[in-house]
């Protein structure tokens, strides 16, 4: 992955972030990210990938 594509990803998942983060109980933004780049690398659409980031963030802080 070059830099101008992780920035670009790292923006939108800035933005899918805010959503869930005015709900979620307090937890690391990073754990978040990670979780949703790894869901837009695998193809995933970025609504999907949010939730995904949000599955497992629920499984992470249990």
């Amino acid at each position: 992955m070059d830099v101008p594509t992780l920035a670009g990803l790292l923006h939108e998942a800035e933005e899918h972030h805010g959503a869930y983060e005015a709900a979620a109980p307090e937890h690391h933004w990073w754990d978040w990210y990670a979780a949703y780049l790894f869901a837009r690398e695998q193809g995933r659409t970025p609504d999907e990938a949010a939730r995904e980031a949000a599955a497992h963030m629920e499984a992470l802080l249990k």
